[in-house]
């Protein structure tokens, strides 16, 4: 396991989603929706307007506008002003006092541009032509936002490649959902590196970018209705990102997902549903990450062959099973500061829809992972989130700017790009097995064709089970006719935002 230790200057303890010893749920669907009749946003002619979600903590809302300009406190808690002042932020920036949970609505921008089926990834010379995103049929798929079945054809292929693959799987039990206090009878294992609790990482783990003042720029949870304005604002400063996608996002934004991969930004899995990865049963891990593969393979003709694990949960048999199926795990950047403290390079963005933090705790959070930045002798890795509207307004307008104006100048690149690789590296199809070796040689790419339909029930061992519905999809950026989906999924939407972020 690997550690990096600074001096306790860093950051401040920060409840977060994603720290360690700390487990919430929080809305991962792309929800912008309020109820099932509601259209999905159109991302490809001009603006709209959508129903933006609305989490809250449990109690305890967040900062709202007023019509006179001041802020009411319906935070939990924590600043309305900054500690610091900021290098730069975009004119066009959203007020920091109107970033709030409890906004109506919000516009979305539209994708600034579309590319049709059989193009090619002019960034990738090998690269496949690209599918046609509307012969996508969500029927074929697993229910959004549980974990699939795992007595299908498609996962018991997948399941075993895993165990034909020559890496051994650690004999170690799932975890208990409920976080450490859950779990202390494994806490002493020293074979499991469990980094929920402790923030362990191994040598093959990414957690940081080899070269000082380089940052691995990334964004989680996407495709979603607001990540055409990060990618308008990406291309305009001439940034590119790596996007964690989740594939029942991808199957509701495959023209979205198009665009981030013939714009040159790298995408990685972010499992099919967003659970926490060692609570799972093996087969139940395999189809969260096969089915992701499957789904990305589809629209944009590529696998990736990396992935990072939703609260970066991940232990030493999750971690043998993702490399069995040609995943590289990446998580972010952390640094412990004495014995017990284990700080992370997250800024705490995607707390801000569920009004568990206020947008000015958010700079403060990334000021202070600004601080460290010159105590490292590696670059780094931050998490940030693409899904809401509130985390793209932090990053667009006020994260990014900040950062292309700190001294000294950071070099902002996808991880790929920050580890010496090409695009061509890092999915399965155009890897040349060069300076990105594949874990498995001998797999082939038919397996992640994502072609037959998922309608198995759950006896192989999953205990969440359901069958897609069927819709074609449009060039908007979202997939239409999902009526399915629109009850079953989206309608949860509000109830989840409702609940926000609950501790177990």
């Amino acid at each position: 396991m690997k550690f990096a230790v600074l001096s306790a200057l860093a950051i401040p303890v920060v409840v977060s989603a994603h720290g360690v010893n700390v487990v919430r749920h929080h809305p991962r669907q792309a929800a912008p929706v309020a109820a099932a009749s509601s259209a999905l946003p159109v991302a490809s002619s001009g603006s709209s307007v959508t129903s933006a979600p609305a989490p809250s903590s449990s109690g305890s809302g967040a900062v709202a506008s007023s019509a006179s300009g001041t802020v009411s406190s319906r935070f939990v808690s924590g600043a309305t002003t900054l500690s610091f002042s900021m290098a730069s932020e975009n004119p066009t920036a959203v007020p920091l006092s109107d970033i709030t949970y409890s906004m109506s609505s919000w516009p979305t921008a539209p994708l600034f541009s579309t590319f049709a089926p059989a193009a090619t990834n002019s960034l990738i010379s090998n690269a496949p032509p690209l599918p046609n995103a509307a012969l996508i049929v969500p029927s074929q798929y697993p229910a959004l936002d549980k974990t699939p079945p795992t007595d299908s054809p498609q996962v018991q292929q997948w399941l075993s490649e895993v165990m034909n693959s020559g890496i051994p799987i650690p004999d170690l039990s799932p975890t208990n959902p409920g976080g450490c206090g859950n779990n202390s009878a494994i806490l002493g294992e020293a074979d499991r590196c469990w980094w929920t609790c402790g923030g362990c990482t191994t040598t093959t783990d990414i957690t940081t970018c080899p070269t000082k003042f380089n940052w691995g720029l990334t964004h989680d949870d996407g495709p979603g209705p607001y990540t055409p304005g990060l990618l308008q604002y990406l291309e305009m400063v001439n940034l590119r990102t790596t996007f964690f996608v989740i594939g029942s996002r991808v199957i509701e934004y495959p023209v979205t997902l198009q665009t981030e991969y013939m714009s040159g930004h790298q995408l990685c899995v972010h499992t099919w549903s967003h659970p926490y990865m060692t609570t799972l049963t093996t087969e139940q891990v395999v189809a969260e990450l096969g089915w992701a593969k499957a789904i990305i393979k589809a629209i944009i003709g590529v696998t990736p062959l990396c992935w990072r694990p939703p609260y970066a949960d991940v232990d030493n048999r999750v971690r043998a099973i993702a490399k069995a199926l040609n995943l590289e795990t990446i998580i972010w950047t952390g640094v412990n500061v004495g014995q017990s403290n284990h700080f992370t390079f997250d800024t705490n963005d995607w707390d801000l829809p569920a009004g568990l933090v206020t947008p000015w705790q958010v700079l403060d959070n990334w000021n202070n992972i600004m601080g460290n930045v010159s105590q490292l002798d590696t670059g780094f890795i931050v998490l940030e989130h693409d899904l809401f509207q509130q985390t793209v307004d932090m990053s667009t307008g006020y994260i990014l700017p900040d950062a292309l104006a700190h001294q000294p100048q950071l070099n902002i690149t996808p991880i790929h790009e920050c580890l010496g690789r090409t695009l061509s590296d890092v999915y399965l199809e155009t890897n040349n097995n060069a300076s990105n070796p594949i874990y498995v040689s001998s797999y082939g790419t038919s397996s992640y064709s994502g072609t037959a339909a998922a309608q198995s029930t759950s006896s192989g061992g999953s205990s969440k089970s359901g069958q897609g519905a069927s819709g074609a999809s449009n060039t908007n950026g979202a997939t239409s006719s999902m009526a399915h989906y629109s009850v079953v999924g989206m309608s949860l939407v509000s109830l989840l935002a409702g609940i926000g972020a609950v501790l177990l």
